[in-house]
């Protein structure tokens, strides 16, 4: 992998991080990697590829263990050197399953006994990964020795008795390393399909208004500048999800992370009223009711999950705006649904609907912002409203040439319907 364009260097008060070797500009492409260790998530087991995590409706199961799933013979084969020994654990435990943490660190445990040699380790080490277990809370340490038993049962048909195990191989170790630096694998419209450890890229430090994102091109991870940044200058990418109120972005960065940032945009609580506004009852219902559904596999949970939706939206209406980042869940929600049920003008509402309050929270070049541009463009193009169609894509096609670059699929894909579209325009 190429790192002209970056390197390792002490970050004051911070300790590690990664900076600019020269000038760069807005939209390179300053890294690429693939995964010291990757899995699916469980939400999306059966339903992507588990070697390249593309999508397919006809994926053909491990014969061993009818658990892991492929499109085709190339990804199982390619697959196997990870899967060989966690097949047989899979096959073990059945009809139970490992949480995802755990299935992780056991591909990482049985990658650390081949000593692999990986090239995601280039600029930092798996042995170099920082673990703050000095700051972890006595509640995350006790959360932490419970998944370490969790793997050692998980692994027992491999691995009989832990204590032979060189000492670079300690589950506790393993999931103190896990815990803070594993990144959320995403597909081109932004849908968690996995987690994975890039150790290089756990050098990058956090700002709650970075200079760079991470986007994902299957299993490999691509990071990408947003700004013109400097010689020298630190790259920093975003830990926590930018919709986030202060507090509750404060909380999750000293539980998972072990710090407290102090930018200018949490001392002024930035958009937190807006984020916020509304009736409190009201928003914390809907938040609730966000909260508490998961992936649906169905015709029937699409249609339970947009009935809510349309429920919670009409009894809100007038009481809660759409900037409100509950509010904008739920509208989110119930435009997956119109989606998964093919009701397309209804989608149409809802997506319009986040499109405001995605330009408020996602300034700048944000790969959120352009995917969801992308998807409603589509959703125009499905009801023949070209023009609004056209002029939709080409706000997502400005944003996605810096966030995701031209020779990604979902550019590709973007820039396809973007041409179709105007190919029509020219015919009327």
């Amino acid at each position: 992998m190429e790192t002209a364009a970056l390197e390792r260097f002490c970050s004051p008060g911070k300790g590690s991080g990664l900076r600019a070797r020269r000038r760069v500009r807005p939209g390179e492409l300053l890294y690429r990697a693939e995964p010291f260790a990757y899995v699916v998530t469980k939400e999306q087991l059966g339903g992507v590829c588990e070697r390249c995590l593309r999508r397919s409706e006809h994926l053909h199961r491990c014969s061993q263990c009818k658990v892991a799933k492929y499109c085709g013979k190339s990804c199982q084969k390619e697959a196997w050197l990870d899967h060989k020994q966690e097949c047989r654990c899979l096959k073990n435990i059945k009809p139970n399953f490992p949480p995802d943490s755990v299935r992780l660190a056991g591909r990482i445990v049985f990658k650390l006994l081949r000593q692999s040699v990986c090239l995601s380790e280039r600029l930092y080490s798996f042995s170099d990964l920082q673990t703050n277990i000095e700051q972890l809370s006595e509640e995350m340490k006790d959360a932490l020795r419970h998944l370490a038993q969790t793997l050692q049962l998980y692994l027992k048909t491999e691995i009989q008795d832990a204590s032979y195990l060189p000492p670079a191989v300690d589950f506790f170790q393993i999931f103190t390393k896990v815990t803070c630096n594993c990144f959320t694998i995403s597909n081109g419209e932004m849908q968690d399909v996995g987690v994975g450890l890039y150790p290089s890229m756990s050098l990058l430090n956090h700002s709650c208004d970075p200079n760079c994102v991470i986007v994902f091109e299957g299993y490999q991870l691509l990071l990408r500048s947003v700004r013109e940044i400097q010689i020298g200058e630190e790259l920093t990418i975003s830990y926590t999800e930018s919709l986030m109120p202060t507090s509750e972005r404060q909380k999750q960065l000293m539980r998972q992370y072990c710090f407290e940032c102090d930018c200018l945009l949490c001392q002024n609580q930035e958009k937190d009223a807006e984020k916020l506004a509304g009736e409190e009852h009201a928003w914390k219902e809907v938040k609730n009711a966000v909260n508490e559904v998961r992936y649906p596999k169905s015709k029937e949970e699409w249609e339970k999950v947009l009935a809510r939706c349309r429920n919670l939206l009409s009894s809100y209406k007038g009481r809660l705006p759409d900037t409100n980042i509950y509010q904008l869940k739920m509208l989110d929600c119930a435009m997956d649904a119109c989606i998964n049920l093919e009701s397309w003008e209804e989608a149409l509402y809802y997506g319009s609907r986040t499109l405001e309050p995605y330009r408020l929270y996602y300034p700048g070049f944000h790969p959120l912002r352009a995917v969801q541009l992308m998807r409603v463009g589509k959703l125009q193009y499905s009801q023949d409203m070209f023009p609004q169609a056209l002029e939709t894509l080409k706000q997502a096609y400005n944003i996605m040439k810096v966030t995701h670059g031209t020779d990604h699929s979902l550019m590709q894909a973007l820039m396809e319907i973007k041409e179709q579209c105007e190919a029509i325009m020219r015919i009327q």
